[in-house]
């Protein structure tokens, strides 16, 4: 797997932080890939001031299972606000190598929700 060094890797994610109505800036993500002995991390980021992480992994994935890891526990710590999420784990999956894999996560300290997005 070729790393997207400076481009868009073939999974983003952005997030929005819904109790605010504002991107979470500052939020630590890993995606991770699964192997005979556990997940294996094949990228990490930090979204930006829109709440976006373009380049999160490599350029191309193959299909199978995939999971993405943010770090919201430390981004409510940082705002001074509680929160019931330590981290959020999304688990997918990638069928066609030829898509563009867009994982979305819509936060507040009490819930969240996701999507595929385009």
């Amino acid at each position: 797997m070729t790393p997207a060094a400076g481009g868009r890797s073939h999974i983003t994610t952005h997030i929005l932080d819904t109790g605010t109505g504002r991107p979470a800036s500052g939020v630590k993500a890993t995606l991770e890939s699964p192997t005979d002995s556990g997940w294996q991390e094949i990228g990490q980021g930090m979204t930006d001031s829109d709440g976006r992480i373009n380049n999160l992994g490599p350029a191309e994935v193959g299909e199978g299972r995939y999971r993405i890891t943010f770090e919201t526990g430390a981004y409510f710590g940082a705002k001074g606000t509680e929160t019931f999420f330590p981290a959020v784990t999304l688990d997918f999956v990638v069928a066609d190598t030829s898509a563009h894999y867009h994982v979305p996560l819509l936060l507040s300290p009490f819930a969240y929700s996701t999507y595929r997005g385009s």
